[in-house]
């Protein structure tokens, strides 16, 4: 087994969309340099495999008929401001990854979540069919 396929995959997701809304220019253009060099860093390294920031519009699909809306939203549309996709060797490392956010002192929060590989209802619905038998 090599070193590669013992890693996990981890999202950060940013959440906090008004972290600069008190901020001078200035502050605002340093802090997003110093993302920009911690984003770019993670790139260089192979830790980070992408990440975007989103943007404030959303639609919802959902429902039997598939019916798309303006909302209502979770908290996520107002607060989810971005993402990186990591690939790491543990929580342990995502989370010291997370703890490198420029924004974190101006308000802005990360949840580090672990990717499965396959669906979770998935595995449920699988383990319940063969208990079944």
């Amino acid at each position: 087994m090599n070193s590669s396929s013992e890693k996990s995959e981890y999202l950060l997701l940013f959440r906090g969309t008004d972290w600069h809304q008190n901020l001078s220019p200035d502050e605002i253009q340093r802090t997003m340099t110093d993302w920009m060099a911690w984003f770019n860093g993670l790139i260089a390294e192979g830790t980070c495999r992408g990440g975007q920031s989103l943007a404030p519009e959303a639609r919802v699909v959902s429902g039997k008929n598939r019916t798309v809306t303006d909302g209502p939203f979770t908290e996520a549309k107002e607060t989810v401001a971005g993402y990186f996709l990591l690939t790491v060797a543990d929580m342990e490392e995502a989370l010291a990854i997370a703890k490198q956010c420029p924004a974190l002192p101006y308000g802005i929060t990360v949840e580090v979540r672990p990717l499965l590989a396959r669906c979770h209802a998935a595995d449920l619905a699988e383990r319940n069919a063969a208990a079944a038998v």
